[in-house]
């Protein structure tokens, strides 16, 4: 029997956060990727979560939480900004498809941190249509430079890189009524990951909403 779709925003980051665990043992269960499941999903698609992720070519959403085809709407950036299109997308995701969770997906290393991080302490641009992304990325680190004197070089890069995820979470909560509605009613969740490239684990940095239990290091679930 096939296994039931997560309905909920705690089932869903359930399924996630399990599938995760499997990929960190080295034991992939590679769900919903047989032949048969691969017709069903011909008529149409259910996914429970909508992962918006880094473009990184290290951080395949399907794999690093151990999914299978129709499990995630996955809409990719470098360096996980928001625009329009990106909005839209995730909207879809949610309004349309039904899903009930949406996760920021961030990485350690994340090139696009990097860069506006050299912009700044620089003012070096970036060339060609690349200073589209990183002037998305520097509102992200300007607060919490602002905070700390104005000064870059002495802040921990771990530290920036989930500022950068917190931020994206209240931009698309602020920007999207959609879904902004969505968690109000609880139908949704919006949730904060960063992942370790050496180790492959995903841990939860930020909470727009409900998924249930939370470990006692994780931030407190903000109010729909």
């Amino acid at each position: 029997m096939a296994p039931t779709r997560p309905s909920t925003p705690a089932e869903a980051w359930a399924a996630l956060r399990d599938g995760n665990t499997r990929f960190v043992s080295g034991a992939p269960e590679h769900p919903s990727q047989g032949a048969d499941h691969r017709r069903e999903l011909s008529v149409a698609q259910h996914p429970h979560t909508v992962v918006f992720g880094c473009s990184d070519s290290r951080v395949a959403a399907e794999i690093i939480f151990d999914q299978g085809l129709g499990d995630v709407f996955v809409v990719r950036t470098a360096g996980h900004v928001l625009d329009t299109t990106v909005i839209g997308s995730i909207e879809y995701g949610v309004q349309v498809l039904g899903a009930p969770l949406v996760v920021v997906l961030g990485h350690d290393s994340c090139g696009a941190v990097g860069a506006a991080v050299h912009t700044l302490t620089t003012g070096e641009q970036a060339a060609g249509f690349v200073r589209a992304v990183v002037d998305r990325v520097i509102p992200s680190i300007v607060n919490i430079t602002s905070a700390n004197g104005g000064g870059l070089t002495s802040l921990d890069p771990d530290v920036l890189r989930r500022e950068h995820v917190r931020h994206t979470v209240d931009m698309l909560h602020s920007y999207s009524a959609g879904v902004a509605e969505a968690v109000a009613e609880g139908r949704c969740a919006i949730v904060g990951v960063e992942y370790a490239l050496a180790d492959g684990q995903a841990r939860l940095v930020d909470v727009v909403g409900d998924v249930g239990d939370l470990p006692e290091h994780a931030p407190a679930v903000a109010a729909g």
